[in-house]
């Protein structure tokens, strides 16, 4: 007969143990949740601010410039120092509508029965069969992140002449990474009109190395039999159609991919959650919960965040939600619904309650904008519920605007001029 798997009862479940995770188990815990778990599925906590050994985490949040190891560890030292419960080495297997989850990890398999669950489970990394790139398939094609974990974790020297296709911020910082340790970077080629990373990055990662940017460009074929030998690139029209006769090949034995980033939402899917189309995140409300009930979503697996400390304060956002969750409370009243206006690509939460005052949105706009002003409109009677000034807009940067009024009716948020 097989044995009865082990049943745990928590109050909070957490399910990774990167910038989001451990903020959500230390908000939950401060906010009173007795149990508060974290099922990390990697050997240690901390996620991918293990590999970015670069500085520039930790500014909001503690107040001085960290790399990712070093932002890693203080939360995770605060996590545990207060009483959060961690398990590294634990798969997840299946979540349920009803919060259980089914667990695969080092101590044997198990169930935990969670009287609320918070999603932190990150993110991947856009591929080369999901861009459509042709070509041949030698050695020598990386993800950005992947060639992130070889050089920085592994001590790997990943080629001697990369070409970069995307300018999405990992692929900016593994340039000037590249750089440091030798190999020749000979340009990052990003089919938009504006580069996708932060600006400090360009700036810092690029311009201050010479390395080059190339706009509205693309790799259309790679070459090479074992290794790659070199890339075919060329310019992009305003479709986003290379045009012919713009090729160029450019020699190299690296082609680092750094072409967008997906929520990793499988679990949610498996547990009924409603995902966005844009976003590729859940829909939540105003408290971060999914359409599942007592069901939570924070950090990249929501939506993809430029600077973890706000992935983090996210996190802390939706673990004391969860608690008040677990001990009973439950939303009551209509659903108001908000919509992504005039150059807006998405506003987050997509939902809140009715009644709700205080409510703060997140929102990236589709493309670079200057001297706007952001516009939180009531869709039937056109009044406004507040109004920012903004001198610029990038859609590399997650934005705020928040409303201090009750909320009574749908809502659009947009841009004007």
């Amino acid at each position: 007969m097989p044995e009865t798997p082990r049943t745990r009862d928590i109050d909070v479940a957490v399910i990774g143990g990167g910038p989001a995770g451990l903020a959500a188990a230390l908000g939950a815990k401060r906010a009173g949740a007795a149990t508060v778990l974290v099922l990390e599925r990697d050997r240690s906590l901390g996620g991918i601010l293990n590999q970015c050994v670069h500085d520039g985490f930790g500014l909001f949040l503690y107040k001085e410039t960290l790399s990712g190891p070093e932002y890693a560890e203080r939360l995770a030292e605060d996590a545990l120092r207060e009483g959060v419960a961690v398990e590294t080495g634990a798969m997840v297997l299946d979540l349920g509508p009803d919060r259980l989850l089914r667990v695969n990890a080092r101590s044997g398999y198990s169930l935990v029965r969670a009287g609320a669950v918070v999603l932190a489970m990150g993110c991947r990394e856009r591929t080369r069969d999901m861009i459509g790139i042709p070509g041949t398939r030698p050695a020598g094609i990386y993800t950005a992140g992947s060639a992130q974990h070889l050089v920085n974790l592994r001590n790997l020297r990943v080629g001697n002449e990369a070409v970069i296709l995307g300018s999405g911020d990992i692929g900016l910082i593994m340039a000037r990474r590249l750089t440091l340790e030798g190999v020749r970077v000979k340009g990052v080629y990003e089919i938009m009109p504006w580069a996708n990373g932060l600006e400090r990055n360009v700036r810092q990662c690029l311009m201050d190395f010479g390395i080059p940017l190339r706009l509205r460009s693309t790799v259309v074929d790679v070459r090479g039999r074992d290794r790659v030998e070199s890339v075919v690139v060329a310019e992009v029209d305003d479709r986003m159609v290379p045009v012919p006769g713009s090729e160029t090949v450019v020699p190299c034995d690296t082609l680092l991919l750094s072409v967008g980033l997906i929520p990793e939402n499988e679990l949610s899917k498996r547990a009924g959650v409603e995902l966005s189309p844009v976003t590729g995140g859940a829909v939540v409300d105003e408290t971060l919960m999914t359409s599942v009930p007592g069901v939570f979503s924070c950090g990249n697996v929501l939506h993809i965040h430029d600077v973890a400390d706000w992935a983090s304060f996210e996190g802390f956002a939706a673990g004391e939600r969860a608690v008040r969750y677990a001990a009973g409370e439950r939303p009551s009243g209509r659903t108001v619904r908000i919509a992504a206006g005039a150059e807006v690509r998405y506003a987050l939460p997509q939902t809140v309650r009715a009644g709700a005052a205080g409510v703060e949105w997140s929102f990236r706009v589709v493309r670079p904008l200057r001297d706007v002003r952001v516009e939180v409109r009531g869709r039937d009677s056109g009044k406004t519920y507040a109004r920012r000034k903004f001198g610029r807009l990038l859609p590399s940067e997650l934005q705020k605007i928040k409303v201090k009024a009750e909320v009574d009716e749908d809502l659009e948020v947009g841009v004007h001029v």
